[in-house]
């Protein structure tokens, strides 16, 4: 008897599951890979110094050091990321007001580091 139910619940579940792919449109596609942002911190700036993002579209910033620790700040965003040497930080972001937006280092790294600043353009 058991056998039996576990049959009929495998079924059941199947017949649910097209259901849901059914009324979700069949959308059981992957989403399309985000596009990938590379932007390295060096004493005392960032590059490139301006990226320029699509309101709406998702983005993964790829972050590297190639000297010592730095922060990568833009509270408009909701951004707030340690940039560690050694490791690469990753931070997806989907942008929705259009703006300039300044991206500061917020982690003391020297004498130029109150000028450790990008911009991010969103259209």
């Amino acid at each position: 008897m058991p056998r039996v139910l576990s049959v009929r619940m495998l079924a059941l579940l199947s017949a649910l599951a097209a259901a849901a792919v059914v009324l979700a449109g069949g959308r059981l596609r992957a989403e399309p890979e985000a596009r990938v942002i590379p932007i390295t911190a060096r004493r005392f700036e960032f590059t490139p110094r301006e990226i320029t993002l699509k309101q709406g579209e998702t983005v993964k910033l790829e972050l590297r050091t190639e000297d010592v620790r730095h922060g990568f700040f833009v509270r408009p965003l909701g951004i707030d990321e340690d940039i560690v040497p050694g490791q690469k930080t990753e931070v997806v972001v989907t942008p929705q007001t259009a703006g300039r937006y300044t991206t500061i280092c917020d982690h003391f790294c020297g004498a130029g580091h109150g000028n450790m600043k990008m911009t991010i353009v969103v259209e």
